[in-house]
């Protein structure tokens, strides 16, 4: 099982604009073959959690290595990725195996 953390560092303002297109997204990616997990979350205020206002995270379970190379090169993620490009400032892809 592969697990993945992605912070995506919106540009000021825009992370509503993010959320709108990722959520579109959502039922293609979690219909793909492999995928157990696909899930994106904010801070949690209340909480005092500290990634700020414009920072999205996507939490992600694969079954393989092989389920999350598919998933990256999926029509419908080189699709979000060009409708997003100029949202988002900066990324970063955590991947991830159990211990």
């Amino acid at each position: 099982m592969i697990r993945v953390v992605a912070v995506i560092t919106c540009k000021p303002g825009r992370r509503e604009a993010f959320i709108d297109l990722f959520r579109a997204n959502v039922p293609a990616v979690r219909a793909e073959a492999g995928c157990i997990e696909y899930q994106g979350v904010v801070d949690d205020e209340a909480s005092g959690a500290k990634y700020g206002p414009d920072v999205f995270v996507v939490i992600e379970t694969w079954e393989s290595l092989e389920a999350l190379k598919a998933h990256a090169v999926a029509p419908h993620m080189k699709a979000i990725g060009e409708k997003t490009k100029e949202l988002v400032a900066d990324r970063a892809i955590h991947i991830l195996s159990a211990i």
